[in-house]
Formats: structure tokens, C-alpha cells, sequence
């Protein structure tokens, strides 16, 4: 398995993942979110991997198709150096990982998140956020097992 930066031939792979995503976001919180769909289209996949602000890691095996992944990570690049009121730092958000559900079990997640982190280090980022939803408790205990801790919390109180 090898992990890089996401092509536009990876794009059907995205898909297939965003897709396994949602439906559990939508499953949890079908207040929130539209079961059915995707969080990007593929003209915002197109946009997104072009920008070296918006890093997309995929996991591959050596030998895979065109469009075939094993997961992904995607991240944002948060600069805070101009802020009025943050230290002059830059943080990476990790804003999705998934594993593709054939591929679970296979430590693909740990290696696409050990990735990011490197990328983070090796980039001088301060640190590493994401957010976790309530209705995730195995994405929870992931990041927690890989050594995430809570930095802030957001509450609702649904009307």
C-alpha cells in the first residue's frame, strides 16, 4: 500500500468513499444530512486536488486500477500568521479520513492519518484538528486511539 496526493483519476474512488461517508453521517443525523448524496461534486473534487491548499491523500495498493483507493484523507491548510487575535500559527485540518468499507480492518486509516501527520510535520504546521461527530463513536475512538486529544467542543440545541 502507498499513499499520495489524490489525481482526478482517483475521482470515482472519492465518490465511492464520500458516498460511504454520508450515508453514515445521514444514518445518525438524518436532521443534518440528506441521505443519497455527497459532500463535493466532482468539479469540486477537480477544484479541491488542484489546490495545494486543500490536500487530498488517497491510499492505494501498488498494483490498483485507475480510480481504485483503499481510502482518503482530506485536509486544509488554516494560517492563522495575520490574526488579530491566534498565535501566528498554521494548523492543518484534517476535514474527512475514510476507509473504503472492503478495505477496514487493514490499518489503511492509521496509515493515511501517520501520512497527514507527517505531511504536518515536515510542513511546520502547529498541529493537527478535525472535528468529530457525536453520532461516530468508532471514528471517535479512532482518533483518540491515534492520540488525538479534545481542543474545543461544539454543542446545539436542535428547535
Amino acid at each position: 500500500m502507498q499513499i499520495r496526493r489524490a489525481t482526478n483519476a482517483d475521482i470515482p474512488g472519492l465518490d465511492k468513499c464520500l458516498s460511504q461517508v454520508l450515508s453514515v453521517h445521514a444514518n445518525g443525523r438524518p436532521d443534518l444530512f440528506r441521505a443519497g448524496t455527497r459532500k463535493y461534486t466532482d468539479e469540486e473534487l477537480k477544484e479541491i486536488i488542484a489546490d495545494d491548499d486543500r490536500p487530498i491523500f488517497v491510499a492505494v495498493e501498488n498494483n490498483a486500477a485507475p480510480g481504485e483507493i483503499l481510502g482518503y484523507g482530506f485536509c486544509v491548510v488554516q494560517d492563522f500568521t495575520h490574526s488579530n487575535n491566534m498565535q501566528p500559527i498554521r494548523s492543518l485540518y484534517i476535514d474527512d479520513i475514510c476507509v473504503d468499507e472492503n478495505a477496514r480492518g487493514k490499518h489503511v486509516g492509521t496509515a493515511i492519518y501517520q501520512h497527514i501527520i507527517d505531511f504536518a510535520r515536515k510542513g511546520g504546521f502547529h498541529n493537527v484538528t478535525l472535528n468529530v461527530w457525536e453520532c461516530n463513536p468508532g471514528a471517535r475512538a479512532f482518533y483518540e486511539a491515534m492520540g488525538m486529544s479534545v481542543q474545543k467542543t461544539c454543542m446545539e440545541q436542535v428547535l
